[in-house]
Order: C-alpha cells, then structure tokens, then sequence
C-alpha cells in the first residue's frame, strides 16, 4: 500500500566531461527536513550511464520501500521507465525495436528491481534552467567527474 509507505523526493543527475569521458552522478534525497547528498565518478563513461546510475544509486541508498518522487533531467531515464521502453526491452531480451542490443543494459537491469521495490514516479526538470535542487546535483556530478583516481566503468570499457 503506497499511502503507508515514507515518502521521499529525490534529485538526480549525471554528468560527462567529453562524452564518452569522465562522467560523475550526482544525488540529492530529501525526507522531511533531512536532506542528503551522494556522488561518484568513472574515469571512462557516457552521459546517460550516469543519468541511469545517479537513479540506480538514489534508490539503492534508501533502506526500506518508499513512496519517491524522483526529478530527473534525462527524458531517456525518463521516458524509458513512463513510455514502457524499459519492459519492451525486458520482453524482447534486451533489444530495440531494431532488434539491436539494447545500451546500458547493466545499468537497466539494476535499476528494475529497485522500481518495483519503491513507488517511484518520474518527473522531468528542464536542465540548467535554475532549479536550485538540479543545479545541486548537477555541481555534484560535475565534481565527481573531475575527480582523481576515478575507477573504471568496466561495464562500459569492456563494451567500448
């Protein structure tokens, strides 16, 4: 039942310096007037890999099902979830329409059980328009990207 459920607001995003390049995620996660903040990087990555991690590592970080409101700026993130992409994929064996490999499947298999774990339901907020919770965790992102010592995506570099 979603009304017994905590409710939760969540911001993500995800960030790539060249892309592919260095990329970053960045999460905000706001429970009443708790508010915190994660991020990470790899040294080797694509945009969306980020946008779909910063979602994937926002959901993992909550320790019981929640009711969440997740506010992404990745209509790909977005729309795979809302539009049914993601089950489509899941049904043909991860291909496209096109009957390609489907990209980033790792990620969106790790994504999957956390969105029937949660009440999650996807909002998309227009990127650096001024949305003091993005900008957030855009500068999060940002800054994880431009770390040192960044590990490996290896997920990516074996596919790259």
């Amino acid at each position: 039942m979603t009304d017994s459920l905590t409710p939760v607001t969540i911001y993500t995003d995800g960030s790539c310096l060249g892309n592919p390049g260095p990329g970053g995620w960045g999460v905000l996660l706001i429970k009443g007037d708790t508010r915190k903040e994660l991020s990470g990087g790899f040294r080797l990555t694509t945009n969306n890999r980020m946008e779909i991690l910063a979602a994937v590592e926002a959901l993992s970080a909550l320790t019981r099902p929640c009711r969440v409101d997740l506010h992404t700026d990745s209509r790909y993130v977005r729309d795979a979830v809302e539009k049914g992409w993601l089950a489509s994929w899941q049904k043909k064996g991860w291909k496209t329409a096109n009957k390609k490999p489907v990209k980033n499947q790792d990620l969106w298999q790790r994504l999957l059980p956390l969105l029937q774990t949660h009440s999650v339901t996807l909002h998309w907020v227009e990127a650096h328009s001024g949305h003091p919770e993005n900008e957030r965790c855009d500068d999060l992102a940002r800054t994880a990207a431009q770390g040192s010592g960044l590990p490996a995506d290896t997920e990516y570099e074996k596919q790259a």
